[in-house]
């Protein structure tokens, strides 16, 4: 390993680039690019690189940029590329076609704030709001996890009973464009880790087929099915993937979800990214002040780890889910699967939806805390609450 001090986009970027070159000697690798805030940095370590056997194709959209990562991962290549926000909203198209074509396809995704009105700061809402097409999304918290997941991203997508494209998210500039120190994967190690891609539905002109076609209804569903039976089959695969990381690279990339302080907890603070990492001093703080509180945080968004996400919250009473994203009309995204895993489950459990930090407000221990003690204080739950809101006469005009 090579430890350095690096952006959470060079930890992107490297893993990208080493899982690239560790397909050299199969088809190699590509990538369709296209710059946005505050991803660039991504796409121009990639463009950067000396391939042994890869493409590198700047383009003019992020549509774009996706379907020629498409076109290359059809064709066997190991794929990937790297977007955020409105870009991600322009891919959107080629965003589905990708998954419903089982391409194993990573992409880096840097979350931001969707505008207008315009803003560059984090918020969940760009890749939560592909939540529906058949992509695993990954949330990751600091450089370390980056990279990590990134490299973990190509092994779990290219397995034969996945063959489900990834995308690995983390926040916009508080990890993008913060230093930190991070081991990076040597091309060795990449090149252990990670067997060369054998595309089965791969397009070759010794043998030649069609993909994407018109097919009935009857065809349609079946696809489908396939897809739901390959998510199903994410969580175990992953949990190999953890395994076979941790014997090459001598660390553990964590779960699908990391229980912390839950087993004797009454109250349960459920959080992903790096407000997970502000929440886990606030939950050791008040520990150490005899309070029974616990977090969780989520790694995993899709496929949605309900089971493990029960199991982890058995012992509480109240659960309060940290939203940094709003889906209008509803509330926060992460809230809507925990009230579904739920149902049916936890008869009177208290599950309390907090919007935090949309648009890249800053999340703080302070905030946390009011958290904790408003949830302390819920017999029911109620609708989702914001909880950064500031008084009218606060707000900037």
């Amino acid at each position: 390993m090579a430890l350095d001090i690096v952006t959470g986009n060079h930890a992107a970027g490297h893993a990208l680039c080493v899982a690239g070159e560790a397909n050299r000697n199969a088809r190699g690798a590509a990538c369709g690019i296209y710059p946005i805030t505050p991803q660039t940095e991504i796409v121009e370590r990639v463009a950067g690189y000396a391939f042994t056997k890869g493409k590198v194709v700047p383009v003019e959209s992020e549509h774009s940029a996706m379907a020629v990562t498409i076109g290359a991962s059809v064709s066997g290549a190991r794929a990937f590329t790297a977007s955020s926000s409105n870009g991600l909203a322009y891919m959107f198209e080629n965003v589905m076609v990708a998954g419903f074509y089982r391409l194993p396809i990573v992409m880096a995704a840097v979350n931001r704030t969707l505008g207008p009105p315009w803003n560059i700061w984090v918020d969940q809402g760009d890749t939560l709001a592909l939540r529906d097409f058949p992509w695993v999304q990954l949330y990751a918290s600091d450089n370390q996890e980056v990279h990590d997941l990134t490299l973990l991203a190509f092994r779990m997508a290219e397995d034969h009973r996945i063959l489900l494209p990834v995308m690995v998210c983390m926040d916009g500039f508080v990890v993008s464009h913060t230093q930190g120190e991070t081991d990076l994967a040597t091309q060795e190690q990449a090149d252990r880790f990670l067997p060369e891609l054998d595309l089965p539905h791969r397009l070759d002109d010794a043998n030649p087929r069609a993909i994407g076609g018109m097919v009935w209804p009857d065809a349609t569903v079946s696809h489908r099915m396939d897809i739901r039976e390959a998510m199903e089959r994410v969580p175990g695969v992953y949990d190999e993937c953890r395994a076979a990381f941790a014997g090459v690279f001598g660390r553990e990339p964590g779960g699908v979800l990391d229980a912390y302080r839950c087993g004797d907890a009454d109250t349960v603070l459920v959080a992903s990214a790096t407000i997970a990492l502000t929440t886990r001093r606030v939950v050791d703080r008040r520990r150490a002040a005899g309070e029974k509180v616990g977090m969780v945080k989520m790694r995993m968004f899709r496929p949605f780890p309900e089971a493990a996400l029960r199991e982890a919250c058995a012992s509480a009473q109240r659960v309060g889910v940290l939203d940094r994203d709003y889906a209008a009309g509803v509330g926060g995204i992460w809230w809507q699967d925990a009230r579904a895993a739920f149902q049916g489950h936890r008869p009177g459990l208290v599950l309390q939806d907090y919007i935090v930090g949309v648009g890249g407000g800053d999340v703080t221990p302070a905030l946390v805390d009011g958290i904790l003690d408003d949830l302390g204080g819920r017999d029911v739950a109620g609708p989702p609450h914001w909880a950064d809101m500031k008084p009218a006469t606060e707000v900037d005009q």
